[in-house]
This record gives C-alpha cells, sequence and structure tokens, in this order.
C-alpha cells in the first residue's frame, strides 16, 4: 500500500484522543496530585524524558510479577517492562535472593569482586562476536565506549550513524544530530539504505572508524534492518578498514545470542545494557580481544576506562542471576516464539476488520504503526500516526493494560496466555471501536 494512499480525518481522531484523554484524568487523581508535587522539584515533574505524556503520567506505587499499581489503586499488566530492561518483571524470586546475598555481603566492596567475572564469563558465552567485555552503568557509556574503542583502534576521526538511530541520550538522531548529542564528527546515512552509506565511504576516503547500527531500531518504531543491508555493512566496513558497531541494548533479548547471532553476521564491536542487568542499572561493550586490548591496564599506554559502579555488586549479581538461571537460551527462544505469535495474531485482527494498521517488529519486541505499506525507516512513519498511538494508549490504559505512549510493546517472563489473550481482547476492542477512523 503506498502510503500517500493513506489519510485521516484528524478532526474525529483528535475529538476521540481528547475524549479518551478527559476519562485518563478523571480516573486519575492521585497521579495528577503525584505529579503536580513532582513539578515543583523537577522541571515538568520528570527526569526521563520518554517518561513523561500529557496530560500528566501515571505514578507507579509497586509491582509484583508481569502487574503494576498505580497511585489510584489501579492494577495493570504490564506490556512495556520498562523499554525491555525488566525482562525478569517485578521481584523476580532467583533476582531477589542474588541482590539479597550481594547485600548481605557488602555494597561497595572497593575493589574487584568474584562476581564480575561470573557475569562476563557468561556474556562471552552468550554471545559468540564478544571476545571480551567490559561494563559500564548504561547503554548509552557502553556507545560513548564503543565509539571511542574504534576512533583509537582506528585512528580515525568520523563515525557513520543513521538516521532514526537511538544509542543513548547524548547519540539520538531521530532527527538528525541534536544539541544534546555528544561531539563527534557524525555522519548521518539512511537505514536500509546501503547506497547512502557507500556514499559516505566514497566522500570520506580513510577517515570513517566506525559505522554504529541498530540490527532493529527500536525507539524509532521497531523498524527491522533488512538482511542483505546488514551484510552489505558488514561488508563495506572490512573493505574500508573501518569497525562495525552493533548496538545490541535493546535487540540482545531476540535470540539466544543476540540478534546478530539469529542472522549469521558478527559485528567488530557490540554494546549491551538494559536486561542483561537483571534489572539493575547497566551497559557493556565488547567484542574482538585485538580491539578491546587497549583497555588492559597491564599495557604502557592502556586506553582508560572509569566509573565507579561499573562493577557493582548489585547488578553483577542480579545480572549472573538472570542469564544462568532464568533467561536461559531456552526461554529466550520461548519468549520471542510467544511475541511473534502475538504480533501474527494482532496483524490479522487489522486484516479482518479492514484497519489500516499493522504491528511490525522482531519476537518479543513490537510497536503498532498505521498504515499498511512495508516501513523501512522512519520516512516511511505516517504523520498521522502519532495521533492514533495516543487513541491506543489511552484505550489500552482504560481496559488495563500498561504500555508506551507511542505504541511501544514488550513482553517479559512473566507473560503467559492469560495475559497475552486480554491484550489481545483489549486490541479487538480498540479494533471494533476506532477502526473506521483509519480504514484500509
Amino acid at each position: 500500500m503506498d502510503p500517500h494512499l493513506f489519510t485521516v480525518d484528524t478532526d474525529p481522531v483528535a475529538t476521540a484522543v481528547a475524549q479518551a484523554a478527559d476519562r485518563y484524568a478523571t480516573r486519575n487523581a492521585a497521579s495528577q496530585k503525584q505529579f503536580d508535587l513532582a513539578s515543583r522539584y523537577m522541571p515538568g515533574g520528570n527526569t526521563r524524558s520518554v517518561l513523561f505524556y500529557a496530560p500528566f503520567p501515571l505514578a507507579m506505587t509497586r509491582g509484583e510479577g508481569c502487574r503494576l499499581w498505580d497511585a489510584d489503586g489501579h492494577v495493570y499488566v504490564d506490556f512495556i517492562a520498562e523499554f525491555t530492561a525488566g525482562i525478569y518483571g517485578h521481584s523476580n524470586p532467583v533476582i531477589r535472593r542474588a541482590i539479597d546475598g550481594a547485600l548481605d555481603a557488602g555494597i561497595n566492596l572497593s575493589g574487584h569482586n568474584v562476581l564480575e567475572a561470573r557475569l562476563a564469563s557468561l556474556i562471552c558465552e552468550r554471545f559468540p562476536s564478544v571476545d571480551v567485555v567490559r561494563f559500564t552503568n548504561s547503554g548509552t557509556e557502553a556507545n560513548l565506549m564503543a565509539i571511542s574503542a574504534a576512533k583509537i583502534h582506528t585512528g580515525r576521526s568520523k563515525i557513520i550513524v543513521f538516521d532514526g538511530g537511538y544509542h543513548g541520550g547524548v547519540l539520538t538522531f531521530a532527527r538528525g544530530n541534536t544539541p544534546v548529542n555528544v561531539s563527534h564528527d557524525f555522519l548521518i546515512a539512511s537505514y536500509n539504505d546501503l547506497d547512502s552509506v557507500r556514499a559516505l565511504f566514497a566522500a570520506n576516503p580513510r577517515e570513517i572508524a566506525a559505522v554504529v547500527v541498530e540490527p532493529m531500531q527500536g525507539a524509532s518504531g521497531c523498524i527491522e534492518a533488512k538482511v542483505d543491508f546488514l551484510r552489505g555493512l558488514r561488508e563495506l566496513a572490512r573493505q574500508q578498514g573501518a569497525l562495525l558497531v552493533f548496538d545490541e541494548v535493546m535487540t540482545s533479548r531476540l535470540a539466544p545470542g543476540g540478534l546478530q547471532e539469529k542472522l549469521g553476521i558478527h559485528a567488530d564491536l557490540t554494546t549491551l545494557g538494559k536486561y542483561i542487568g537483571g534489572g539493575m542499572s547497566f551497559g557493556a561493550f565488547g567484542g574482538r580481544a585485538d580491539i578491546m586490548s587497549q583497555f588492559d591496564p597491564r599495557r604502557v599506554g592502556a586506553t582508560p576506562h572509569a566509573g565507579t559502579f561499573n562493577n557493582n555488586v548489585l547488578t553483577m549479581a542480579a545480572g549472573a542471576a538472570g542469564l544462568s538461571q532464568i533467561y536461559t537460551a531456552d526461554a529466550a527462544l520461548r519468549l520471542n516464539a510467544l511475541g511473534d505469535a502475538l504480533r501474527d495474531r494482532l496483524n490479522r485482527i487489522c486484516e479482518e476488520n479492514a484497519a489500516a494498521l499493522r504491528f511490525i517488529g522482531l519476537g518479543s519486541l513490537m510497536n503498532l504503526q498505521p498504515g499498511t505499506h512495508e516501513i523501512r525507516s522512519t520516512a516511511d512513519i505516517l504523520p498521522a500516526g502519532n495521533a492514533v498511538k495516543d487513541l491506543f494508549f489511552f484505550h489500552m490504559i482504560e481496559n488495563g493494560v500498561y504500555l508506551a505512549r507511542r505504541g511501544f510493546v514488550v513482553l517479559s517472563v512473566p507473560i503467559g496466555q492469560e495475559e497475552i489473550d486480554r491484550f489481545v481482547a483489549a486490541f479487538t476492542g480498540f479494533v471494533h471501536k476506532y477502526g473506521h477512523l483509519f480504514p484500509a
């Protein structure tokens, strides 16, 4: 379907969104009170931009398994799972025991500890392209360090990234480069367009240190990279003497060894984060031993890499417990098969009701998108989609399903068939109630 053929009469959609927002505000007086209080001490009552939405965000008070309770006492099935970091759900007993044990042994040990090597070994064994690994406190830090490592290793200064890419709070390219980004010399190519990358290499001979890419762009709407595109990047980087960096902070959960293992395409450096820390703050970067050896402090002139909490015992303990006991290879296969089945069910509902909507993504990650055309990059996402996603969000909240305002849906380990069926029923109601506003 040509995206230009998809039109939405914005007045009915806007009216429906306004009505849904009014019902939301009426039902959530305690969350509004909490937001008003927070706004006295934080700009916009907020310290994490992605969590804000008008008229005010829900204030969550507790979680258990795959359920959340807000300040007004409403219970939700959690289908956002801390934007993929909460894969184990809330207070998983295995994770809890690991954290309790770390607390009992002392929180800040001021030195190497016995847990960090355990987590490092699990990661290296799990992800075939990671020979050795170093830890950080977030995916953002991991990507910053990987970029620096690539520049130092190659002796080059320029970095290719992609429109719609998100590699952390200071590495975001949803609308080109931004004022908050770090000041590396970025060259922005078009996602899923190998020719645009070739052109940048041709225009910058022997200057490009690395190509940094997400195998699926998560923050931009679960836009999947084509296999030929990623293979082309692998070969181009090799030919041009640049490094290929896969940002798998989000996609590492999509297969036992990350999405690159599933695709059979190995990067020179890989960045990780989110769930691998067991729900604690976490990031990691690793890859070829010859590149990572620059950080070996036994070497003269070693590249420094600091961070007070890089090896903090809570993250090390929770991460090791999660990878070894909960999100095993078999568990990863099961969870992503569950996600594939859910996405197929949701898309059949759209087709059967002639609604120009569909869910795109892979495995346990998916995003609602208006239209039925192919989405290869953010340029293919319809402008009318924001209002549709707003309406979807308010409808699902009203029906006890918590997800991201941008239509992002994430499965976690505690999600079972009961929760899947509840999501499907709520979405079916959404299509029946509003599907006429976006006909196929």
